[in-house]
């Protein structure tokens, strides 16, 4: 079986491709506001470079947020229409599960997203990675205080919050997290949406 990992929904364009288990060829790189250029060149060139045609994969992996509102779209779109056309199966995670999981750490994960205003995408797992807290938008302090009444836990965001001193940063393990989800539940290409967990700024400037 072979896998495409795509994550958009941040700076990074985040790619894999595993097969039977093994990391085939990965793409960790910031690309900041030329990530809508350069994603689909690159992947296409990952395939490239391994001598893969489109029509092996098996499924897509694909991040449907929260994070970047632009970046998430890139992502959706690439792996929708590719999907859809040749009737790949596709399935979904969020960038929080994909933080969680990539951690080592044996503390209680609780990966961070800056959302601006105050505000952060969050959500707390176990050291087994077992949904403590489900992702949300939520204020930075509010998170703050339910956390603190955990013994031990582990932040990891890369950015920085000038009331937190302690983070980790995010180093994605994309062979761990493929493993993970392969087998979750594949969805029609149609449903697959963006999960943004609040309002588009035009949308919050139209109410």
């Amino acid at each position: 079986m072979r896998y495409l990992y795509i994550d958009t929904s941040s700076n990074y364009l985040y790619t894999a491709i595993v097969e039977d288990d093994k990391l085939i060829s990965e793409i960790k790189e910031e690309f900041g506001q030329s990530l809508s250029e350069v994603a689909l060149p690159k992947i296409v060139s990952m395939f490239e470079d391994n001598n893969i045609n489109a029509k092996d994969i098996d499924k897509i992996i694909v991040v449907n947020g929260p994070g970047s509102f632009t970046g998430i779209r890139i992502g959706i779109t690439i792996a929708k229409v590719y999907a859809w056309s040749l009737n790949i199966p596709i399935t979904t995670i969020t960038s929080l599960e994909a933080m969680s999981l990539s951690s080592n750490s044996n503390k209680v994960h609780v990966p961070m997203i800056n959302a601006r205003r105050g505000y952060v995408f969050a959500a707390v797992y176990d050291e087994n990675n077992k949904e403590i807290i489900e992702p949300q938008h939520i204020k930075l302090d509010e998170l703050m205080e339910k956390i603190s009444k955990i013994a031990d836990y582990e932040i990891i965001t890369n950015d920085e919050f000038e009331e937190i001193n302690n983070t980790s940063n995010y180093s994605p393990d994309l062979l761990k997290v493929v493993l993970q989800f392969k087998d979750k539940e594949v969805i029609n290409p149609h449903a697959v949406n963006p999960a943004y967990l609040k309002l588009t700024e035009a949308e919050e400037s139209r109410l």
